[in-house]
């Protein structure tokens, strides 16, 4: 009797421990999603060492003047393509004169804001690669990890109780070399996008770039102004926004908005023809060579001078590349550029992870066999998280963020997700099934940006509850349900709820205008302000949208009178003004 009594209060003991005790978390890569995940293990009361194997934190966004170290970094000129209310961190802010889309310098500056806020620079062990991560033998049981480190030639060994993997989708360049014949016999230059850092060097030469995807655009453009000819290959086409918006408003913060009403009732051809309509208004993609090839995946990138650019004749368009001689370039529609001094291949990157062992660093590649693109699917303890291997509509920051947020509360057991043996089996059927041509493959496709934030945020229990925000806070409801879907949004409530957030929303748009604001006239004739129009149509609009939330939802079995109680007061003071 006695020893089985000791027996469980061992049990007792070792499970107090482990809620009690501060776990050890590994983060490899201190770049925008490895800097989230030391804050987010600092808020579960974790404890993380993070191991970065450059010397300063920031990852792609810390400029080099070259790329000899293997890393892969920006461009000097690059300039964001999210603007900062919708790419910031959801508990902290840009400065209200930044700019709205700002160069990779003062993006950088940024980080190294919130790491010294948040006091996280201690935590990162700098200079430091991470060579292997394996599982320690009794991994079924405590989830725990071997991580062998060197650091200026020195090994070490530590075990962890989780790990945080934070090294991006930019770590090798795609090269497909194998795919342009008679690549090998041509004299010029041949270089990646990685190499790309300035235009100097580049002055009256004739210039191809091969890829047209944001970098694509970029290089092309910048390269325009000394290039003495810049040509610029794709195979698909693509759509291309521009940062601004109609009234000169970010595009992010009109666009991605929570009462899309017409996405959800237009049947989809309708709505991909009024898009498409939309985006050729403001020019002919098809006049200007960039429509999408039949057949091909729609994509998007950002840009506000390639149109330009194609319009003063900097840019030529061309078709894919169908072979290559010593001095000239064959393409698909049977045209031929002579006298080509330049290659760069601007065909993205490809994701690896050598440090982990089969057949997790295969699997870990798979975007089907990881749950919610963060699990691995055939792991038994849920102890390893793969943050920021995601592609979404919107700010990527956000997404790993949130994706850091419910990691460590699953670290923690706050949070659960279903058994490896259910999650193989239904990644398994999947993977069979795209095979097979039965189901498409959307891995590669880009994730809806709310709906995947929303996801997450409901397995975390902090995605806003709009009905119940129209009742406690109707004026925070209707920027929350009508204006841009901010970061903040995720703050308002449950775990990791943060005091600011309310305000951080209700100022969002001082802080865009405060920087275009710089040169003040005084106007006399001015036009109706927007809270004229807020007065006039505000109430009906109001109503409209209470009715189309509660059509879907239990808000009316709940709350019927209590939502006439709180609001008429609110809408009656907005019809008097």
């Amino acid at each position: 009797m006695g020893k089985c009594f000791q027996k469980l209060l061992s049990q007792r003991m070792n499970t107090f421990l482990e809620h009690t005790m501060a776990k050890r978390v590994a983060v490899i890569g201190a770049g925008v999603s490895g800097l989230s995940s030391i804050k987010c293990c600092l808020d579960e009361d974790l404890e993380p060492t993070c191991f970065e194997r450059s010397n300063d934190i920031g990852g792609l966004w810390k400029f080099t003047e070259t790329s000899k170290d293997g890393m892969t970094r920006v461009y000097k000129s690059l300039v964001t393509n999210v603007c900062k209310e919708m790419s910031c961190y959801s508990d902290f802010p840009f400065q209200e004169d930044y700019p709205n889309f700002m160069k990779q310098e003062k993006f950088w500056d940024y980080l190294q804001e919130f790491a010294e806020h948040f006091d996280l620079l201690k935590y990162i062990r700098f200079r430091t690669t991470v060579c292997s991560v394996t599982k320690r033998p009794d991994f079924s049981e405590t989830g725990q990890w071997d991580v062998v480190t060197e650091t200026e030639g020195e090994l070490d060994t530590a075990i962890f109780d989780a790990v945080m993997v934070c090294t991006g989708h930019f770590l090798n360049p795609r090269l497909p070399l194998e795919s342009f014949p008679g690549i090998h016999k041509f004299k010029g230059q041949i270089l990646h996008s990685q190499e790309y850092k300035i235009p100097t060097g580049f002055q009256d030469k004739r210039v191809l770039v091969i890829g047209l995807g944001n970098t694509g655009g970029d290089i092309a453009v910048e390269l325009s102004r000394t290039a003495a000819q810049v040509l610029l290959s794709t195979r698909t086409g693509t759509w291309v926004i521009s940062r601004s918006s109609n009234g000169g408003y970010p595009f992010n913060m009109m666009a991605t908005r929570r009462h899309n009403f017409t996405a959800q009732v237009l049947p989809s051809c309708v709505l991909k023809w009024s898009q498409e309509r939309g985006l050729n208004k403001r020019f002919d993609h098809t006049n200007y060579g960039l429509n999408i090839t039949k057949g091909k995946k729609p994509k998007t990138i950002v840009n506000d001078e390639l149109p330009t650019c194609i319009l003063c004749g900097t840019v030529t368009m061309k078709t894919s590349v169908k072979e290559f001689t010593e001095t000239s370039a064959l393409f698909e529609d049977g045209t031929v550029e002579e006298n080509i001094d330049v290659v760069i291949f601007t065909t993205g990157y490809t994701f690896s992870f050598p440090f982990l062992e089969e057949p997790l660093k295969s699997l870990c590649t798979k975007k089907t066999f990881l749950y919610k693109l963060v699990f691995p699917s055939n792991l038994e303890r849920t102890t390893l998280a793969m943050i920021g291997f995601i592609s979404l509509t919107g700010s990527i920051l956000a997404g790993t963020e949130l994706q850091a947020r419910w990691a460590t509360r699953v670290f923690k057991g706050l949070c659960k997700i279903p058994p490896s043996q259910k999650l193989m089996a239904e990644a398994t059927k999947k993977e069979q099934l795209i095979e097979r041509g039965l189901m498409k493959d959307t891995s590669g496709d880009k994730l809806d940006y709310i709906s995947y934030m929303d996801e997450l945020a409901a397995c975390i229990g902090t995605k806003p509850n709009v009905p119940l925000l129209f009742l406690k806070d109707p004026r925070l409801a209707w920027e929350v349900f009508f204006g841009p879907c901010t970061p903040y949004q995720y703050r308002l409530m449950g775990p990791g709820k943060w005091d600011g957030a309310r305000n951080a929303i209700l100022t969002q748009w001082d802080r865009t205008l405060k920087p275009l604001k710089t040169r003040i006239v005084p106007d006399s004739s001015k036009p109706a302000s927007m809270s004229h129009y807020l007065k006039a149509w505000g109430a009906p609009i109001l109503l409209a949208s209470l009715l189309l939330i509660c059509k879907s939802s239990l808000f009316l079995k709940l709350v019927p009178e209590k939502l006439w109680d709180r609001i008429s007061p609110y809408l009656i003071s907005i019809w008097r003004g």
